[in-house]
C-alpha cells in the first residue's frame, strides 16, 4: 500500500557542491574571489554554464544567455570552462564518498546520492556522516558542499537546498509529510515550470493540495508521473540509490510561456538546450553520435526528428548545426510550438571505438 513507509528506514544523503564550476575557478584564481563569476563564453551566442553566488545575487543562472547575464550583472567576469579540472576534483570527492559507502549514485560532477544505512564507518547517525564528509571535502579540495539528510531521495534532495551554501539540513520520518504539505509544488524537485503551471490550473499549489488528489486523478492528468507525485505528496519515495546506473541518452527541453510560430525564433531557443546537453558531455568526458529534436505543438502533438553521424559530434557547434537542420526540416510548422527538446544518444566515452550506452535527463 502506497501509504506505508518502508519497514527499514533508509538513511540517504544528497551532497551538492556549492556553485561547483565557479567555485573551482575562484579557488584557483584568487583575483576572482568575491567577484561575480560566470563560467562560459561572453560571445553573443554564449550561454552561462555556472555562476558564482556573487553573480546569482544579480539573477545570473546556468543556461542563461551570456548577453542577458552581462546586462543583469555589470562587472560580470566570464571564465572559460576547464572540464578536465572539474572532473579531477569530482573524482577526489567520489573517493571520499567511497570511504563511507559503496551505494553512491552520481547525478553529475557536482552532486550525488549516498545510502549510508549500513555504512563502512559503522556510524549510526547520518547527520554526523554528512558533517564529516563535508569537512573532508573542504580539507581535500578547498571547496564547500551542502548536504540534505532524510529517509528517501526526494526529501534528501529537498533538504540539501534548505541551508545552501555550505550548510546541511535533515528531514526525519516524523516531519517529512508535514514538510511536504507546507511546500509550494513549484519548489518540488522534479516539478518543472510547465508541470507547476498545469498543477496550478488544477488547483494544486502546495503539497497539501497535491495530497488531496487521488492517484487516479494524478495519472489522468500527469500520466506515468502520477504515482510518483501521489507518493511524494505523502513524503514517500521508494526509489533506491543505484550506483553505476546505465545511461542511454542526455536531453534537455523547454516549455515556452508563449507558443512560437517563427522559425528564426525557434532556432534561437535551440542554443541553451544544446549548451546544456553539451555541458553534460564535456563534464563527463562522453561523446554522442545521434541528435534528436523534439517538437510539441500547441495542440500537444509531438514529433521528433533525428540524425546519426558515423562518428561522434566534435563540439557544440556541430550539434547545434544538426539540430537546426532538423528543426528547419519540420518547417513550415503545422501549429505554433509549445515545447522544444534536444537529446543526444549513442553515447560513449571519448576515444572509445565501441559506444557505451548511457541514460540521463537534464
Amino acid at each position: 500500500m502506497i501509504e506505508d513507509i518502508q519497514t527499514v528506514v533508509r538513511k540517504i544523503i544528497h551532497v551538492d557542491m556549492d556553485a561547483f564550476y565557479a567555485s573551482v575557478e575562484q579557488r584557483d584564481n584568487p583575483e576572482l574571489r568575491g567577484k561575480p563569476v560566470a563560467v562560459g563564453s561572453p560571445a553573443a551566442r554564449g550561454v552561462v554554464a555556472a555562476a558564482s553566488y556573487e553573480a546569482r545575487v544579480f539573477g545570473v543562472r546556468s543556461a542563461m544567455p551570456s548577453v542577458t547575464a552581462a546586462r543583469q550583472c555589470p562587472g560580470l567576469v566570464f571564465v572559460k570552462p576547464r572540464f578536465d579540472v572539474y572532473r579531477s576534483v569530482s573524482e577526489q570527492i567520489r573517493e571520499i564518498f567511497a570511504e563511507y559507502t559503496p551505494l553512491i549514485e552520481p547525478l553529475s560532477l557536482d552532486e550525488a546520492y549516498l545510502d549510508v544505512t549500513e555504512n563502512l564507518k559503522g556510524m549510526a547517525i547520518a547527520t554526523e556522516i554528512a558533517t564529516e564528509i563535508r569537512a573532508r571535502i573542504r580539507q581535500a579540495t578547498g571547496l564547500n558542499a551542502s548536504a540534505g539528510i532524510s529517509y528517501n531521495k526526494f526529501l534528501a534532495k529537498m533538504a540539501s537546498d534548505l541551508n545552501k551554501p555550505n550548510g546541511q539540513a535533515v528531514i526525519t520520518p516524523n516531519n517529512g509529510p508535514a514538510f511536504v504539505e507546507s511546500l509550494p509544488v513549484k519548489k518540488f524537485h522534479g516539478v518543472g515550470p510547465a508541470t507547476a503551471k498545469k498543477m496550478a490550473a488544477l488547483g494544486i499549489e502546495t503539497g497539501a493540495d497535491l495530497r488531496d488528489k487521488s492517484v487516479e486523478f494524478l495519472v489522468e492528468h500527469f500520466g506515468k508521473s502520477g504515482p510518483y507525485f501521489h507518493g511524494i505528496a505523502r513524503g514517500i519515495d521508494n526509489r533506491q540509490v543505484k550506483p553505476d546506473r546505465e545511461r542511454k541518452s542526455v536531453g534537455a527541453e523547454d516549455t515556452f510561456a508563449i507558443d512560437i510560430a517563427d522559425l528564426d525564433e525557434a532556432k534561437r531557443e535551440l542554443d541553451p538546450l544544446v549548451a546544456k546537453v553539451w555541458r553534460y558531455c564535456e563534464g563527463n568526458d562522453v561523446s554522442a553520435k545521434t541528435v534528436t529534436v523534439k517538437i510539441r505543438f500547441a495542440d500537444f502533438q509531438v514529433i521528433t526528428r533525428s540524425r546519426t553521424n558515423p562518428s561522434p559530434f566534435a563540439d557544440d557547434d556541430a550539434i547545434l548545426a544538426a539540430a537546426t537542420m532538423l528543426l528547419e526540416g519540420a518547417h513550415p510548422f503545422r501549429k505554433p510550438i509549445r515545447l522544444l527538446g534536444v537529446t543526444l544518444s549513442a553515447l560513449g566515452q571519448k576515444g572509445e571505438s565501441v559506444t557505451q550506452q548511457m541514460e540521463f535527463r537534464l
